[in-house]
């Protein structure tokens, strides 16, 4: 699919003016950076999720029956990518141009041969969106193509979130496995509840009122898992991860914090502890290893096979949270703190940056980490470039050492993505 000319992107850019950020202090530290010295940037390739969209609820759906408030006016569609989500997109390709620039894998004004760069989207508005917008900022005088490989609103493979095995054995080793790793996060959900209540004012509405919906509780979590589809539950967790998520948008979407809040005026650590309950969704459903290498094979595979493109300088994956949270999880990194982000996890736009080096005797390396805008950025709309970077956090990985400079061996990394698409055939001889 041939990207269409963004024409509204200037313009957009100037839609918004910055405002402040509100919602209390950030805990911002000093950003890190993906260059090294000593070392030649070869390749990049990137795992995004999409920048900011509207809920996923339709109009009159339970979201809105759960609070007396109305809702911010989105910019676009149910699920799809805001005018500002485009806006930020927009200055996260360009932050990456200038970079790749100073990295000399780009060139200025670089048009890419064939091949050099691959830009592949999910099938969504929103993700196809942010693949618009970025590369409009990556290369914005090269109409680059947007690969799309399915029909439009409709999951590809390769970006969904799906079971491609279950069976009774193996449902049952799911499920053990999820409660043993994430029960007690489950269970430490009440005080996180009781806010939510209070934000969204539930007592005084609909849903509340009709006894649809009558509290938030910890132990009532049901997973359901099925060959062709994406795990699901049903339960508190579920509904408060549909609230938490549109609150945790609205933040970035709404230039009063406190109308953000429906009239309450949240702290910053507040309105982290509004969004870890759709970060623990998350890890419900897509972080146990026995899930995450089911989901994520195939995401798996395509990464590795840019990872050994020799003719790729440049791969722009764009996908969901689920698909970052599953290949992380996939390839067994560690935990990491993401510093002013009320986001735990996976925060919009967030990007899994792969970027190869070589020292000056040849050898390969990979460094890696999590690219994000801060909720400061995000909410200001902050032009983004070398000297107001993003927030850049490096991943690391149990049982591997990276050298004095932050690096991986290349052989590493390609062996742990390799072990992570090889756990897809022992899972299934294991438990057919």
């Amino acid at each position: 699919m041939k990207k269409r000319l963004l024409s509204l992107t200037a313009i957009s850019l100037l839609a918004f003016a910055l405002c402040s950020c509100g919602g209390g202090k950030e805990d911002k530290t000093a950003e890190e950076t993906m260059s090294k010295e000593g070392y030649q940037l070869n390749q990049t390739v990137i795992l995004s999720r999409h920048n900011i969209r509207s809920p996923l609820s339709e109009k009159g759906s339970l979201l809105e029956r759960m609070t007396p408030h109305s809702w911010h006016d989105w910019s676009s569609g149910t699920s799809e990518l805001t005018l500002k989500g485009g806006v930020l997109e927009t200055q996260m390709g360009q932050y990456f141009r200038k970079w790749l620039e100073k990295e000399k894998l780009f060139p200025l004004n670089y048009h890419p041969s064939d091949n050099e760069v691959r830009i592949y989207a999910n099938a969504k508005q929103r993700t196809i969106a942010t693949s618009n917008y970025f590369s409009s900022g990556l290369l914005p005088s090269f109409d680059a193509d947007i690969e799309v490989h399915v029909p439009f609103d409709t999951m590809d493979p390769t970006f969904n979130p799906q079971l491609t095995f279950a069976s009774p054995a193996y449902n049952k080793a799911a499920e053990e496995q999820i409660r043993s790793l994430f029960q007690n996060d489950v269970d430490h959900l009440k005080d996180n509840y009781e806010l939510l209540s209070d934000v969204i004012d539930f007592r005084d509405s609909e849903a509340y009122k009709s006894k649809e919906v009558l509290e938030f509780k910890t132990d009532d979590l049901a997973l359901t898992f099925e060959t062709g589809k994406e795990p699901t539950m049903s339960g508190s967790l579920k509904i408060g991860c549909t609230v938490s998520d549109a609150l945790t948008l609205q933040y970035y979407e709404e230039p009063d914090a406190k109308k953000a809040g429906f009239g309450h005026d949240l702290s910053f650590e507040q309105w982290k502890e509004l969004s870890e309950i759709k970060d623990v969704y998350g890890d419900v459903l897509f972080s146990a290893p026995l899930v995450s290498y089911n989901v994520a094979h195939p995401l798996l595979e395509e990464i590795r096979g840019e990872l050994s493109d020799e003719e790729r300088k440049f791969t722009f994956l764009c996908g969901h949270d689920s698909n970052i949270s599953s290949v992380l999880s996939s390839l067994e990194v560690n935990d990491y703190v993401l510093p002013s982000s009320i986001e735990g996890k996976t925060p919009i736009g967030s990007k899994v940056v792969f970027n190869s080096f070589a020292d000056e005797d040849g050898n390969d390396y990979y460094g890696i980490s999590l690219v994000y805008q801060s909720a400061a950025q995000l909410r200001d709309n902050s032009m983004l470039d070398l000297e107001n970077p993003p927030m850049i956090v490096p991943l690391s990985f149990k049982g591997m050492n990276a050298n004095k400079d932050g690096l991986y061996r290349k052989e590493d990394i390609l062996g742990r993505l390799d072990k992570g698409i090889s756990k897809y055939a022992e899972i299934v001889s294991l438990y057919r």
